[in-house]
């Protein structure tokens, strides 16, 4: 389906969209950096509203939220595209696609049947992620409104690259997000992304302010944003932000375009977790390894949540609260 943009504005038949940081100014018949949204005789359309390209009911472990809903499932879903081209994309062949090139699309699915088939699979939330849910907004905020109606709730998995203008719209119906914080400086960020660090970190620190529950996602690569300092500054941020915001540090693996790096050394994983420790984070998480994924009262470190994999096998909480010593715990339980 063929829909107008939303966040857009249009000049002397120069289509202006301010939906992600890049802010393209995209001339009649060009297309945006995203690939999928395209100036129409000065009118900006999308290209992708309802082409769903992949959708399964995933745990919520997946995304991964550790601390909103655990042990739910949440349905996901992804159009093709994305407003970044990172070297390392681990989802390259579905978010690399685009309409500009004429790739191949998915199946058309209405918003009012995503929420029906949410329900029926036994849901509690619904998930726009595989790709960034950033470049098919117009899709994900439809259904985000009818999800809220049927008592659903909503999550963005994203590169945070989102503008204060997207972010004011969605974020009435966005419950949680998981961002991805790739590295800690303009230059990794430009040369491995073709995007900017910033415009990230005022997204983190929006979502903090409006009340949506964060985590972040660090893919740790060798030798690119694993020095002490880097890792420093990503948990020091975090930390200035929500010391309670969990922070998975994820083992790269060579994929897409970046083959000339092995796998991440579990080893650099633990040095990350200690560091964000030191930074005062609560709840630190190693990712895309089968080891230290439970959950751990900050104060008495008594066993919250117990995983194995993406599932988990033992919750203790009581009322948002560790059964032994009555710590509150961070993040959104039923």
């Amino acid at each position: 389906m063929i829909k107008e943009a939303m966040l857009y504005e249009s000049s002397y038949d120069e289509a202006h969209c301010y939906l992600c940081s890049h802010r393209c100014k995209i001339l009649p018949g060009k297309f945006g950096i995203c690939g999928v949204r395209q100036n129409v005789s000065g009118k900006l359309y999308t290209l992708v509203y309802g082409d769903v390209i992949a959708s399964h009911a995933d745990p919520i472990e997946k995304k991964p939220l550790y601390h909103f809903l655990p042990g739910t499932k949440s349905y996901s879903l992804a159009t093709i595209g994305c407003n970044f081209k990172c070297q390392f994309c681990q989802n390259w062949e579905i978010s690399q696609l685009s309409k500009r090139d004429n790739d191949v699309s998915g199946s058309e699915i209405k918003p009012a049947d995503i929420v029906r088939e949410a329900k029926a699979r036994g849901c509690k939330s619904i998930s726009y992620t595989y790709t960034e849910p950033t470049i098919f907004f117009e899709y994900a905020y439809d259904i985000a409104k009818l999800a809220k109606k049927e008592g659903l709730y909503n999550n963005f998995v994203t590169n945070g690259y989102m503008t204060a203008e997207a972010l004011k719209a969605i974020g009435p119906y966005l419950d949680s997000a998981n961002v991805d914080l790739k590295g800690f400086s303009e230059d990794y960020y430009s040369k491995l992304c073709k995007a900017s660090l910033s415009p990230v970190l005022e997204s983190i620190k929006a979502m903090k302010k409006s009340g949506i529950w964060i985590e972040i996602t660090t893919l740790i690569i060798p030798d690119r944003n694993d020095t002490k300092k880097e890792l420093e500054d990503m948990a020091g941020f975090i930390a200035s932000v929500g010391k309670e915001i969990p922070w998975h540090v994820s083992r790269f693996h060579p994929d897409y375009k970046y083959l000339d790096s092995g796998p991440t050394p579990v080893e650099t994983l633990k040095i990350a977790r200690v560091i964000g420790e030191k930074a005062g984070l609560r709840y630190i998480y190693l990712g895309n390894i089968s080891e230290d994924n439970d959950t751990f009262c900050q104060r008495c470190k008594n066993i919250l949540i117990k995983r194995a994999a993406f599932d988990v096998i033992e919750n203790n909480i009581k009322d948002s609260k560790c059964p032994e010593c009555g710590t509150m715990v961070d993040g959104f339980f039923d």
